[in-house]
């Protein structure tokens, strides 16, 4: 790393300033070979700002099976504030994938409505004040992808499409999530499940693609999903005049399983 840095350092225009501490409101913490991230001080001020700093924290961001509406809500007193809250949220979400879910709710209706949904601003925060030490945790491990995939069958109320979501570990460590409404209508929870798990293995493909430019070539990459229909999809060729209303994201996960460049499991 030292011979690499030096080299760098010949080509362009550039320091070592050493060990990363912090960096863009994200502190980074060592100890032995395993690397902390986490957004406390950013956490506290925006607490601050929001005068959270003395509400009751609680232990969730959002109520169990809660769906937001464009349609109810408060009317919007300050949408300044309530826009700027909001994105210091997202902000927050670089190192508290906890908080994915319940802030891109409450993303979609920052212009599109006329109500906004501080109450559960007012939810996350007190969350985010239980819990602003919390962050993500890195160290040495097998070089293994694997990825959790699911979907809320029409979760958007609204419009009823499904919201999907992911999350991809190397070996024990987080590298990617994502917590978002698909693009289009899936006519049953299947079809939800399935796009979904053709989003994963594009996400997936596209990893390994880049890990092999770092000449760091990977086995087979696992996806546990929870629907048994989507495996057997994913698996077996007899359900495809099933699938023709899906027939790209079909082709696609399918092509990778028959060539052995993933593993779809139940979990």
């Amino acid at each position: 790393m030292a011979r690499l840095v030096k080299k760098l350092g010949t080509l362009f225009s550039m320091k070592d300033l050493g060990p990363l501490n912090y960096f863009l409101g994200i502190k980074v913490k060592y100890v032995g070979a395993q690397m902390h991230l986490n957004q406390a001080k950013y956490a506290h001020d925006l607490l601050k700002h929001t005068k959270f700093l003395d509400d009751k924290p609680i232990s969730t961001p959002v109520p169990c099976g809660q769906k937001l509406s464009a349609y109810d809500g408060e009317p919007h007193d300050n949408p300044v504030l309530y826009r700027s809250v909001v994105g210091a949220l997202q902000y927050l979400t670089i190192t508290r994938h906890d908080l994915c879910h319940a802030v891109n709710q409450v993303c979609q209706f920052m212009h599109s409505s006329k109500y906004t949904h501080w109450m559960v601003i007012k939810r996350i925060l007190c969350y985010v004040k239980a819990t602003y030490n919390h962050g993500l945790l890195y160290k040495p491990g097998i070089a293994h992808l694997t990825r959790f995939s699911d979907a809320d069958y029409a979760g958007d109320c609204d419009t009823r499409h499904s919201i999907g979501g992911f999350c991809i570990y190397l070996g024990s460590n987080l590298v990617s999530w994502s917590s978002k409404k698909q693009k289009t209508m899936s006519t049953s929870s299947s079809e939800a499940e399935y796009r979904q798990l053709a989003y994963t293995t594009a996400e997936l493909s596209w990893l390994r693609s880049l890990f092999c430019d770092l000449h760091l070539y990977l086995e087979s990459p696992t996806i546990w999903c929870d629907n048994i229909s989507s495996i057997a999809l994913a698996s077996n060729s007899v359900f495809h005049s099933r699938t023709k209303h899906l027939k790209i994201d079909y082709h696609y996960v399918r092509d990778k399983v028959v060539r052995g460049e993933l593993l779809v499991n139940y979990i």
